[in-house]
């Protein structure tokens, strides 16, 4: 492997290698077909433990990080072998990959050999484990999802009914007699992409029929899956129209005509969208987990950075308030304030235990979850709106018997614009408002993000405050015209408007899960419009801006 190929393949910077006598033992783990969600839980257990991690496909070092919950920056975590290619950059033949995984095996610790789909259907790994047994080496097989089933069933075929009990698998070759195949039920080919046109009519020619569906499905399993679905007279032509390119698992039989009402992964409302975030992976966890659920394909641009204040003796002045006893409640708005407090009580040697008698409240669901996640319990969350306002609501009054301390301790950020102080003083509550941490503008995304941003590259931007408008508008531009602008309330949208933005989506009530569910529905009475109009399901991206006449405002 070349010193480029390296340096593309790993994801961070790799342990120290070990030098104990004793050899170590190999996990063969299958990954699936492509979905990261497909990966067993022992698999996800063995990568977290591996100390080698033995690539296979180029999508491998990204499904590390994604178990692992590393950012391509990260440091730390196993070493990777590519266990794929050689260092000429040509593949590696079985033999050559065993010898690979019985080198790294013996240099002790847990080997985790990555394979696509799973270990033993279709694969290398038969070999691989009879070296390691050769050696005298441990081993064990974790089953994965092959892509022969996954990926027709992501397409809606399914390869066995009641009618249609027998199912062959072919991975196509020049040794293959067809003849053999042709009154096969259903019959599933692997790695026919490029010799489709030569399979279809050898099977004409042995006696199946010309008029027999079939569906070619490319990189299944994954946003970027499309199906063909034809005849085994034209596949070969439409393939080619279609441009279908391997990875492909490729369907015969009458069992494709299922596909036309079972058909599920591809038509969800965000298929294949590409969803602009402006938030960080960190804040923007749940939102885009939301976003996958429906097909989409989120991507993070931050806009503000969390900075520590520019005078932090107000903090420390009121954290030492809070170990003393000077508190009665302290208040978060926010997860970033649960953040910056607690990383001033590590600062400090503290622990959660200094809470003890102090009541806690949380602004809402996610901020209260941060509290959890301390090993905490929220005693106020609003029981209406998620908001300052909501908490005011359900906040108690002041009650000189019951309340021996009325102050409560408000971390917050420098810009925040909520008016918690005011309606807790009119409660009879004394306030501390202290400057926890700085927003600022985050430096502006690469290039090609920004100008994605302009030319409409995007299908849709969320945003989930007046700040995230300002500040991408700020640092990267307004979003094209083509681009769904979806935000999550009333003075979100009018900054958004402010801003010279046409919004589209309007979140039911002010919650990102109902930010997002709004989104699909607007993506799902998108689709339907298209359908009956006898267009073509296209993304927001693929249309120009004149044609773009359904758009219309859609709540939750």
């Amino acid at each position: 492997m070349t010193q480029a190929q390296r340096a593309q393949t790993a994801v961070t910077p790799t342990r120290a290698a070990r030098t104990t006598a004793k050899a170590g033992r190999v996990a063969f783990v299958g990954s699936g077909p492509g979905d990261p969600g497909l990966l067993t839980m022992r698999a996800a257990d063995l990568i977290r433990q591996a100390d080698i991690i033995i690539t296979e496909g180029p999508d491998h070092p990204a499904l590390v990080r994604t178990v692992l919950g590393l950012p391509e920056s990260a440091e730390g975590g196993p070493e990777l072998v590519d266990g794929g290619f050689g260092e000429d950059g040509q593949p590696l033949t079985h033999a050559a990959r065993a010898k690979v995984v019985v080198r790294q095996a013996k240099r002790g610790g847990l080997v985790v050999r990555l394979m696509t789909g799973d270990p033993f259907v279709y694969a290398s790994g038969p070999e691989e484990a009879a070296a390691c047994a050769r050696s005298g080496l441990e081993f064990e097989v974790v089953p994965g999802v092959s892509s022969a089933a996954a990926v027709p069933a992501y397409a809606g075929i399914p390869l066995t009914t009641k009618d249609h009990r027998e199912v062959t698998v072919v991975t196509a070759g020049d040794k293959i007699d067809w003849r053999r195949h042709a009154d096969t039920k259903t019959l599933v080919l692997l790695s026919a992409v490029n010799s489709i046109a030569d399979i279809a009519a050898a099977l004409v020619a042995a006696g199946r029929d010309p008029e027999t569906p079939v569906a070619m499905t490319r990189t299944g399993t994954t946003t970027d899956q499309l199906t063909v679905t034809s005849t085994l007279e034209h596949i070969g032509a439409d393939a080619r129209a279609a441009r279908m390119t391997p990875p492909a698992v490729t369907v015969v039989g009458e069992v494709v005509a299922m596909r036309e009402a079972l058909s599920w992964f591809e038509t969800k409302p965000l298929y294949g969208w590409r969803i602009l975030v402006p938030r960080t992976k960190e804040q923007a966890g749940s939102l885009s987990a939301r976003l996958r659920g429906f097909g989409g394909v989120p991507e993070e641009v931050p806009t503000i950075s969390v900075e520590p204040p520019r005078n932090p003796l107000q903090m420390d002045k009121a954290v030492r308030g809070l170990v003393e006893g000077r508190y009665e409640w302290i208040a978060f708005t926010s997860a970033n304030a649960v953040k910056a407090v607690r990383e001033k009580f590590e600062e400090y040697g503290l622990d959660a235990r200094a809470f003890s008698g102090l009541k806690i409240a949380a602004v809402g669901d996610k901020t209260a979850a941060a509290i959890a996640d301390w090993g905490l319990r929220a005693d106020l969350t609003p029981s209406g709106e998620q908001s300052a306002a909501g908490l005011l609501e359900d906040w108690p009054e002041y009650d000189e018997l019951l309340d021996p301390i009325n102050r409560v301790f408000l971390p917050r950020a420098d810009i925040a614009t909520e008016n918690l102080v005011a309606g807790l003083v009119d409660l009879g509550w004394e306030c501390d408002d202290v400057t926890a941490y700085r927003t600022v503008r985050a430096a502006p995304p690469p290039a090609p993000v920004r100008d994605a941003i302009k030319t409409g590259r995007f299908d849709a931007v969320v945003f989930t405050s007046s700040s995230t408008v300002r500040n991408l508008v700020g640092i990267a531009g307004k979003p094209h015209p083509s681009t769904v602008i979806a935000v999550i309330g009333p003075a979100t949208a009018k900054t958004a408007e402010e801003h010279g933005l046409r919004v589209d989506v309007l979140a039911s009530t002010p919650d990102v899960d109902r930010l997002v569910d709004a989104l699909a529905d607007f993506g799902a009475a998108r689709r339907v419009e298209l359908l009956e109009a006898g267009q073509p399901v296209t993304r927001p991206s693929e249309r120009k801006p004149s044609s773009r006449k359904i758009r219309a405002k859609r709540g939750g």
